[in-house]
């Protein structure tokens, strides 16, 4: 048997006005999953411990079966193995964001209105030449997304992530100690971003975006700091023994290094609305054939949610149906060996707010060759998992039922 779990980022919302009163997962023509679900099993998946905020690291480190409440050590130390950065000991890794701060100091947005690799990376290496030293070195990742590593942080403080609070003035969620031991780690992070403002604001590629009526890129903020985490290989956990993980983020790809899985890079994958669908599909097929599982990530559904776009939502859902589910469905039809395939989001993540939700999402899981008994769901959306026959999951029941163990 082989496995595939696709998983499109924030695909799940409530219902919207808009739409009749329906989600965005409800309202998109997706006939695929849609067959999937009506041929296969469908439920609930419980993603976000309790005490854990909504981020994408906890929710897929969950979707994967790992108990972050023993494994996560912070987004920063997941998207540093992605990135090929050691994280010395004694030094804590922190995501690091390039945003937009408006003129009264509210947050405009997370992302810097998506600004470029290149733009990004030339901010960064200013920032290290600026402000990096012995105890702080910054690393250039994708597009707003980059890793901050401080000698001898103290990862017990509270940083509010930037996606969940644009229009809020940036002063009212600057970082804050959990503990006494933890004010100087605060302190200083909270030094850097005010002086990050003072050198981005300034800088050529924020005056030329400026210029051009783009979003400047003019402040950092860090956030999901940790140390180098510990995690046991998918490989020594279930039944199989090779499997890869394919996405456009280094978080997602991070968390797949440490569970064992190689990473594969597919070239014109964005992590947004227009990422190279079809050439995602071609890896995980050609993936499936030499190894035994895929996870397949999709980011596009949640930077549409962020962006409070409904209609971009539904179309990077269609996309995702027909562009990438499509051609790995019609292929492993002709295929003499089982697979599985499985489809789901991480979490919720509302056009209404902007931000990502702590529940339960909808998943299907379709067997080849007749494997499975369906149920009663026969639509892919939060009304069709209403009907399914696995009801409400949590921790790693869903993917252990992937992987065809009995409930737990």
């Amino acid at each position: 048997m082989k496995y595939i779990v696709i998983l499109g980022d924030g695909m799940a919302d409530e219902p919207i006005a808009s739409l009749g009163g329906v989600t965005p997962l409800h309202a998109a023509d997706k006939p695929v999953m849609n067959k999937l679900a009506k041929e296969g099993g469908c439920g609930f998946l419980s993603t976000i411990p309790e005490g854990f905020a909504p981020g994408s690291e906890i929710a897929n480190m969950g979707v994967l079966g790992y108990d972050v409440t023993k494994s996560f050590e912070g987004r920063g130390s997941l998207e540093a193995a992605s990135m090929g950065v050691n994280i010395p000991d004694g030094w804590m890794a922190a995501r690091c964001n390039v945003i937009c701060i408006n003129p009264d100091g509210t947050i405009k947005n997370h992302s810097a209105g998506h600004i470029s690799n290149e733009e990004a990376a030339e901010l960064i290496d200013c920032l290290n030449a600026e402000l990096g030293g012995s105890d702080i070195v910054f690393h250039p990742g994708v597009s707003y997304r980059h890793l901050l590593l401080m000698k001898g942080g103290d990862k017990r403080v509270k940083c509010t992530p930037p996606h969940d609070v644009p229009g809020t003035p940036y002063k009212n969620v600057l970082v804050q100690p959990l503990c006494e031991e933890a004010k100087a780690t605060a302190d200083r992070l909270n030094e850097l971003i005010e002086r990050s403002q003072e050198i981005l604001s300034k800088h050529p590629v924020n005056l030329r975006r400026a210029a051009e009526g783009k979003d400047m890129a003019n402040s950092i903020w860090p956030w999901s700091p940790g140390y180098r985490p510990s995690m046991q290989p998918m490989t020594e956990l279930y039944p199989i023994h090779s499997g890869s993980v394919i996405s456009a983020v280094d978080l997602i790809k991070g968390i797949g290094i440490y569970a064992g899985l190689e990473s594969i890079d597919v070239e014109g994958a964005t992590g947004l609305y227009n990422t190279n669908y079809e050439g995602k599909a071609m890896a995980a097929i050609e993936e499936l054939r030499r190894k035994d599982f895929v996870f397949v990530h999709v980011e596009a559904p949640d930077e549409a949610s962020h962006d409070g776009n409904v209609q971009l939502k539904i179309k990077t859902i269609e996309d995702l149906d027909n562009r990438l589910i499509r051609p790995i469905y019609e292929e492993v039809l002709t295929w003499d060996e089982p697979v599985t395939i499985a489809v789901l989001p991480d979490h919720p993540t509302y056009c209404r707010t902007k931000t990502h939700v702590a529940a339960p999402v909808p998943f299907l899981i379709w067997r080849s060759h007749s494997c499975c008994v369906p149920d009663l769901a026969s639509t892919f959306d939060e009304d069709g998992a209403r009907e399914g026959a696995f009801g409400l999951l949590s921790g790693a029941q869903f993917i252990r039922a992937v992987f065809g163990f009995r409930r737990i």
